[in-house]
């Protein structure tokens, strides 16, 4: 494999071979360090990307002017794909958490293949399935589960390869309020009895996962 093909990883591990190679061969790569931002909210969008490799982070600004985490993506992740279909505003800003590349497919790019191979239009509304599906597990979390539990999945989703380097969440209190719908008091004394049970280890620099077994029982991932 090319070292500049992407990885069957992430949306992509369900992507058609025609359509990893087609993102592989019209795609052009754009090299981010650590704290460049992509795109920012606002900015004019007509491009799909794929990460290839590293960690991206996508915020908003509120009215207040303050920046809130809505996620963090990594290598086999894409995003974009409303602006690959209908150029527009892009609605978050995205900024590199370390050292990453991504590919970016243009718009004109993306439909041209499609009317040569129609094909490719399935597989991306596959794609995009898929991504609906998450969007709906992420609701119904927010709806029916106790805060502790939809806490305790956000760290364990943000933290999914259980690396040393990737178990340190480098999120404040407040951000991780803000990702499950909670207050920062409330997911503040929750961490602290996670912190007294060995489960995480809670400071100024982030929340690190120290047990993920025991977490994973009280994410109650048996629900919904």
């Amino acid at each position: 494999m090319d070292s500049k093909d992407l990885p069957r990883t992430g949306f992509l591990a369900n992507a058609s071979i025609d359509l990893s190679r087609l993102i592989n061969s019209v795609a052009s790569d754009v090299e981010l360090a650590e704290g460049e931002v992509l795109f920012e909210q606002g900015d004019q969008g007509d491009a799909l990307y794929a990460i290839a490799s590293g960690s991206l982070e996508f915020s908003i600004l509120s009215r207040e002017g303050r920046k809130l985490s809505l996620d963090v993506m990594r290598p086999g992740a894409l995003f974009g794909e409303i602006a690959l279909f209908d150029p527009g505003v892009r609605t978050a800003t995205v900024t590199a958490l370390e050292p990453s590349r991504v590919r970016g497919v243009k718009n004109a790019d993306m439909i041209a293949a499609i009317r040569k191979n129609p094909d490719l239009g399935i597989d991306l509304i596959q794609l995009a399935g898929a991504r609906m599906r998450w969007m709906s597990s992420q609701l119904n979390e927010q709806v029916f589960l106790p805060m502790p539990a939809r806490l305790a999945r956000k760290i364990l989703y943000l933290t999914a390869n259980g690396t040393d380097q990737q178990s340190l969440l480098r999120l404040s209190q407040t951000e991780l309020a803000e990702f499950v719908g909670a207050t920062r008091e409330a997911v503040s004394k929750t961490l602290a009895l996670w912190k007294r049970a060995g489960v995480i280890d809670a400071s100024r620099g982030g929340v690190r996962v120290l047990d993920r077994d025991r977490l994973q029982v009280m994410a109650d991932l048996q629900q919904i």
